[in-house]
């Protein structure tokens, strides 16, 4: 069995934003050697409810700790006015499987796009129409990326990839874990601005 790497994020996890360019950090530095899998967690499900104004208040005071925990992390806080937020992931999870149908590298294309229109240009990922309108920049087939979205199946394996991640003990976002070479899983812990203490421990691991 070879080494595998583990990440499991949800692309509107405002800490997985924060997290990424230590993320990519630690995948340029990885063995040749170690393979990486990228799994959903599935944050919010769906829910056509605007967000109470608590939740607004309080979504928006992470994103403020979070800028200050991880310098260089921007936030567009025109989000918040310029939307109606809804506390749902779920459109967005089924639209990376969606991308990646058309592609592994759709995959990560698609979560950077997700996130690059949610915390930099104030666009709503919860919303169907964002999304497609996400997949015909990056270059894919938005009809069929709009069918792939709706369909019962692309559901059906976010839903399987989110019990896959609970039974890695996983349950929120970001996450990583190394299964070595005899199949044994180790959680990593997390050091959103210094990529090389992970890389230690997952070189341990």
């Amino acid at each position: 069995m070879s080494k595998t790497l583990i990440y499991v994020h949800d692309p509107m996890c405002s800490w997985c934003w924060g997290f990424e360019p230590t993320r990519r950090a630690i995948l340029a530095a990885l063995p040749d050697d170690m393979a990486v899998r990228r799994l959903l967690g599935g944050l919010a499900p769906d829910s056509t409810v605007p967000m109470p104004e608590a939740m607004r208040a309080g979504l928006q005071q992470t994103w403020q700790r979070i800028a200050t925990m991880i310098p260089g992390t921007r936030f567009n806080f025109d989000f918040w006015t310029n939307n109606t937020p809804r506390r749902s992931t779920y459109p967005a999870n089924r639209a990376v499987i969606a991308a990646r149908l058309q592609g592994e590298a759709n995959d990560p294309a698609m979560t950077a796009a997700i996130q690059r229109a949610y915390y930099l240009e104030a666009r709503n990922p919860s919303d169907d129409s964002t999304l497609i309108e996400l997949a015909g920049e990056i270059g894919l087939d938005s009809g069929r990326f709009g069918a792939d979205l709706a369909a019962e199946s692309t559901h059906a394996v976010l839903l399987d990839e989110i019990a896959q991640a609970r039974a890695m003990g996983i349950d929120s976002f970001p996450s990583m874990a190394v299964i070595d070479d005899h199949g044994a899983l180790r959680h990593i812990g997390l050091a959103y601005a210094n990529p090389e203490a992970m890389l230690r421990e997952i070189e341990a691991a």
